[in-house]
């Protein structure tokens, strides 16, 4: 997400080896799939984690049986050939020591020897099928080109697109599986531990420790896809098992299925530890570096370390989540380590460990020196967890041609472009798409302020506090990605304004009250509202992407940020404006956001 000198990752033992293609040149055999008669009784999956769509532990099933391949003598041109099996057009990269956890059961290839020109791994060298001496230890991964072959026919590779959601640790989480490109949950009538585990090992986890119920990992937005879901524990995927199609009435959100599953021990957290904290869950971050007969503890700088930092540091502790990242610790000052050990760390968030983020290395560069500027972490076991309702949005969109003269307070919290500074005011108006905002808390702990009452800021104009400077972010794209126009929206309340049957609202912005939204609640800024907006006058007419972003600059934790952004498609003809397919940013599946992204017109930006 953010630029840095030097890459490194995880010394578990799971060492990522990435190799250029455009280096090693990348073969280019025939792509047709119907000839592709050398796999047939073969079917090939993507497993593992963490691991993105295109990339994972490779599994072969093979006489109804599924196994991994042996990293011994594996290169690139052994990867190519295995991401087409998978349906992508090339690998990037492989991967070796189980990069992606170890595997289970058989191993069938070992010594595996590809030139990258054939049509099948059957067509490559090996030292024949189930004969290896390798661990699970030693899986191969690959890492493919996120390009799917022509024509290619995915009958041939198990998807897995089931994943859990708002889990405090790794292998835990709300079970959401895809359906119809779409993603939705699991009603928990009939959810058991044999159910659990077939999720746990469609994962590349091993079985389940708990079946959970009653929404323990938080309730999921949108589709329930399935309901009295019942396995015997040996299926391949959770759609093997019998079970009822939702309707309407049977089920709520309050009943979302989860699972824990069980992980093999890593030892992670003995390399990380706090220090001088008043509680397990908070103080100042130390790690561990060196190799056998040179270990030692140090601290890490503070420059930069943030909420996606301190949530890696927080589950590599086992800590669950973040609730703040810290980069000064001096009220900590309690040890005797003081020597600085890494810096320059800068995570996304999904990392298992902080060796996992880039960082510089051995070569330590810290802006403010001393132990006070060194980065320490306040973690919880549960957290908020925001969504925009995107239906609302589509509903509400509107255009207002709205007079300068009534803009001034507007202008004076920047909601408006920045050639609106030099209109001629107070004649003339700007050109406004508004829209309603409605923001949910669906995770398992309030949303508040990252500051407290006594550091908000009072606008006069407007005549109210901003407990954030920017709570969402509103944006114009093009369909590369270029953004043409833009707003903002500072939290100048966060309230909740209704919430459901059972939950009692907790936060009221009168009288100045304190701000937040209470899980199972909402918050709404109303269509009508100041800066509840954005500025298209200088936008031609055009197909776009309508963006929007909740808590952008991750100033308060969640659970999980990848629900935060929203998008729609929309269409402008220099008069109106039609909204239209407006989604949650994980709700589709990688295929089906590729099709949104790539609507007609998009690519010529005329109008259809």
């Amino acid at each position: 997400m953010r630029p840095v000198s030097v890459w490194q990752w995880s010394p578990w033992g799971l060492l990522l080896c990435l190799l250029c293609s455009s280096c090693l040149g990348s073969p280019s055999p025939s792509t047709d799939p119907e000839k592709r008669v050398g796999s047939q009784g073969l079917r090939f999956r993507l497993a593992g984690f963490p691991r993105k769509p295109y990339e994972g532990r490779v599994e072969i099933q093979r006489a109804g049986e599924w196994g991994t391949i042996c990293d011994d003598d594996f290169t690139l041109q052994a990867a190519h050939v295995l991401c087409r099996e998978l349906g992508f057009t090339e690998a990037t990269g492989w991967t070796h020591s189980a990069k992606y956890g170890p595997g289970t059961g058989r191993i069938w290839l070992d010594n595996l020897s590809c030139s990258g020109t054939e049509q099948s791994v059957t067509e490559c060298a090996s030292r024949g099928w189930g004969n290896s001496d390798c661990t699970h230890d030693e899986d191969a991964g690959v890492i493919c080109k996120d390009q799917r072959l022509p024509g290619f026919s995915d009958s041939n590779v198990i998807e897995a697109r089931v994943r859990l959601k708002g889990g405090a640790h790794p292998g835990e989480g709300r079970v959401e599986v895809l359906k119809a490109s779409t993603w939705g949950t699991v009603c928990d009538r009939k959810w058991d531990l044999h159910a659990a585990s077939v999720v746990c090992r469609e994962l590349g986890f091993g079985s389940a420790r708990e079946a959970l119920s009653g929404a323990r990992m938080g309730q999921g937005m949108g589709a329930i896809h399935l309901s009295e879901v019942r396995c015997s524990g040996q299926e391949l995927s959770l759609w093997k098992c019998p079970h009822k199609n939702i309707t309407a009435e049977d089920c709520s959100h309050s009943q979302d299925a989860g699972v824990r599953c069980n992980l093999p021990y890593t030892g992670a957290e003995t390399r990380i530890r706090l220090s001088g904290g008043r509680s397990q869950h908070e103080g100042r971050v130390e790690v561990q570096i060196g190799g056998p007969g040179t270990l030692r503890w140090g601290l890490i700088c503070g420059d930069d370390w943030g909420t996606l930092e301190a949530m890696v540091a927080c589950r590599q502790l086992g800590l669950g989540y973040a609730n703040h990242g810290l980069q000064e610790t001096w009220y900590w000052d309690s040890g005797n380590i003081t020597e600085v050990v890494m810096s320059g760390v800068r995570c996304t968030g999904t990392e298992l460990t902080l060796d996992q983020c880039a960082h510089h290395g051995t070569h330590i560069t810290c802006k403010r020196t001393g132990t006070r500027f060194t980065a320490g972490v306040i973690c919880s076991e549960t957290a908020s967890d925001l969504l925009l309702h995107s239906a609302l949005v589509q509903e509400t969109a509107y255009i207002e041609d709205r007079p300068l003269h009534m803009l001034y307070c507007a202008a004076e919290e920047n909601c408006l472009a920045s050639s609106a500074r030099s209109a001629n005011w107070p004649y003339g108006h700007r050109r406004l798409l508004r829209f309603s905002s409605q923001i949910h808390n669906l995770g398992r702990a309030d949303f508040r302020p990252k500051a407290g009452r006594h550091s908000w800021v009072w606008h006069e104009c407007h005549g109210h506090y901003h407990s954030m400077d920017i709570f969402t972010h509103y944006d114009i794209l093009t369909p590369n990605g270029t953004k043409v126009a833009e707003g903002h929206k500072a939290s100048f309340c966060l309230e909740d304004t209704e919430c459901q049957e059972d939950v009692s609202k907790r936060y009221e912005c009168a009288n100045f009250g304190e701000q937040g939204i209470t899980v199972g609640c909402w918050d709404l800024y109303r269509h009508d509202i100041d800066c509840q907006w954005i500025d298209i006058t200088d936008v031609k007419p055009g197909n776009y992407i309508l963006q929007i972003v909740i808590n952008p600059n991750f100033e308060v934790a969640e659970s999980d940020f990848t629900n935060n952004a929203m998008k729609c498609n929309c269409k402008y003809d220099g008069h109106r404006i039609w909204v239209h397919n407006c989604h949650i940013g994980d709700a589709f599946s990688e295929e089906a956001n590729r099709r949104f992204e790539r609507y007609p017109g998009q690519t010529s930006n005329q109008i259809i």
